[in-house]
């Protein structure tokens, strides 16, 4: 089983629990941080990468064609319900980051909450990123990351074990990846020391992805 596929079963696996499983930390500290995530965020049109089970609904830009894509058809399905639900207008679709089927330079704005630490391959994704949005476009990152402290070593050295048992990673470089998938990183702040970014970036061009 390649690693997308392997994410996808986990997810899909999830789908059912991870709600409940959050609750304690989106109430606490994560609505507030997605708040934050999508207060610059506007535009014609918004991809949200990774929708999960919906929970940036709340926070969805007024006024835009939304477009929310998650890799996991269980998770898809908890997000058409919650879209139901809350009277949510986005157009859902089921897709893989690291291959966004959608043409160069669709969108205004993309947005990811904690997303780049489970892709197999994040700066193909990034490019991904980078080449759907129109030149000029932003790209606004919530993420957990390796840190530039001392702490940052103990999180490569635990990291292969975190990987085998929830597929997350903690030690990706998000910020030099954002950069080397060809955006501009105009802006970072620091939520969590430096471990949890909100990061702004714009499109300075839109490379290829991988193998086109």
């Amino acid at each position: 089983m390649d690693r997308s596929a392997e994410i996808k079963a986990r997810y899909d696996r999830l789908a059912s629990r991870y709600d409940s499983w959050g609750y304690p930390m989106e109430a606490l500290i994560m609505r507030s941080w997605r708040r934050r995530l999508w207060a610059g965020v506007k535009g014609e049109r918004v991809l949200e990468v990774g929708a999960g089970t919906g929970n940036n609904f709340p926070f969805y830009a007024k006024g835009s064609s939304m477009v929310a894509m998650d890799l996991s058809g269980k998770m898809l399905e908890r997000v058409r319900r919650r879209r139901e639900k809350e009277g949510v207008n986005a157009d859902l679709v089921l897709m893989d980051a690291q291959s966004l089927a959608f043409r160069d330079g669709s969108f205004d704005c993309i947005v990811a909450s904690f997303v780049f630490c489970t892709v197999p391959d994040p700066v193909r994704g990034l490019k991904e990123v980078a080449r759907v949005l129109k030149p000029g476009g932003k790209a606004f990152f919530l993420e957990h990351m390796r840190s530039n402290s001392f702490i940052g070593r103990l999180m490569d050295l635990f990291n292969p074990l975190i990987v085998k048992f929830s597929g997350v990673n903690i030690n990706r470089k998000t910020i030099s990846n954002i950069e080397e998938a060809g955006m501009k990183v105009e802006w970072v702040e620091d939520l969590f020391f430096d471990i949890v970014r909100l990061i702004e970036a714009r499109a300075v061009e839109s490379p290829l992805s991988e193998g086109g």
